[in-house]
């Protein structure tokens, strides 16, 4: 087993405490199920929000996954002048026997375009 980490964003459609919590919980899903994570190889969960979003901390959608035992850790995204909008991002640090090449970053909604060159 090797420590990786796995990167991942969506969009939200607006600021509220609903969709935050949606969208999170779709993106963290995804992004363990395409990689096969199970909850024993977290190690940390890293959010960043966009300054328009500011309903709900991203965090609290993992842990109502059942992920309040793994270190969850929200921050601000820089706010980059043509930055995309209402963007939650991931970095979810985890061991895994899949090597880097072999992992699956997971780009959902709107914020595909930050990452074009990934598969869907």
């Amino acid at each position: 087993m090797r420590l990786r980490a796995l990167r991942g964003a969506i969009t939200c459609d607006e600021n509220s405490k609903a969709e935050i919590v949606t969208k999170t919980q779709r993106l963290v899903e995804e992004l363990l199920t395409r990689n096969e994570v199970d909850h024993d190889d977290l190690v940390s969960i890293i959010f960043t929000a966009t300054d328009d979003l500011t309903a709900e901390f991203p965090a609290t959608a993992a842990r109502a996954l059942g992920l309040g035992d793994v270190p969850l850790l929200c921050a601000r995204e820089l706010a980059v002048e043509h930055g995309l909008a209402r963007v939650v991002r991931v970095l979810v640090h985890c061991h895994t026997e899949q090597s880097r090449a072999e992992l699956h970053h997971v780009y959902l909604d709107g914020a595909r375009a930050l990452r074009d060159d990934l598969p869907a």
